[in-house]
């Protein structure tokens, strides 16, 4: 159902992002809204698990022509009312444990289903993995990522050693891409030209080992 269009290619796109949530396999989309309106995508409606709400959220990034997305989907677990949140709390803490790449300072904090991660680690591929670990839990409807990146001193050329990176990488048209480092804070601004560049170059800036924040203030020009 369109709620809202204004151009053709908002009802084109309308068009691709409901054949998109269809063709997910990891997603019900029966219970989801969307409406388009200038390229931007807003998801509403309910989800059965909180892996569903992300399913749908990368969906979005495998469609043509989408400038932003807002993600409203809410979750409303299907089959989980008797689990509690102690047992969310038991089974986040076991999966963060066993996770080799995870530090032992993470810890989460359960309420009403919503999982908060507190702690600090040295990269932010750590904070992905304690995220990634309790996502999937039964019965989780949101997950909070608060844990800190260590701070270290940053290099003269962070942010030169940074659009090398981004150039080098075959996900990502870098030429419009530019690239500031103020403190320990990696500033992207620009365009590219889908969504997916636009995550993976934010991707590439937290591999940095002179960073610690990336705002990525890209924005998406679809052809």
């Amino acid at each position: 159902m369109i709620i809202a269009t204004r151009t053709r290619s908002d009802h084109k796109i309308h068009s691709l992002v409901l054949a998109e949530l269809d063709w997910t396999p990891d997603l019900d989309a029966s219970e989801i809204q969307v409406e388009v309106e200038a390229s931007v995508v807003t998801l509403s409606g309910a989800v059965g698990d909180y892996f569903e709400l992300l399913a749908a959220s990368r969906a979005m990034r495998r469609v043509h022509g989408i400038a932003g997305v807002t993600n409203h989907l809410i979750v409303n677990p299907r089959s989980a009312k008797w689990v509690t949140d102690a047992d969310i709390a038991r089974v986040a803490e076991r999966a963060l444990t066993w996770s080799a790449n995870i530090p032992a300072s993470v810890r989460p904090q359960v309420d009403s289903g919503c999982i908060t991660l507190t702690g600090q680690v040295d990269w932010h591929f750590q904070r992905d993995a304690a995220e990634r670990a309790v996502e999937n839990i039964r019965g989780v409807r949101s997950v909070l990522n608060e844990i800190r990146l260590i701070s270290r001193p940053g290099a003269e050329d962070a942010a030169e050693r940074i659009r090398t990176a981004l150039f080098r990488n075959p996900q990502v048209d870098a030429s419009h891409i530019n690239v500031t480092v103020v403190e320990n804070t990696a500033v992207l601004t620009g365009y590219v030209t889908t969504l997916a560049q636009k995550n993976q170059a934010g991707a590439a800036t937290w591999s940095s080992p002179d960073v610690t924040q990336v705002d990525n203030r890209l924005n998406v020009r679809p052809y």
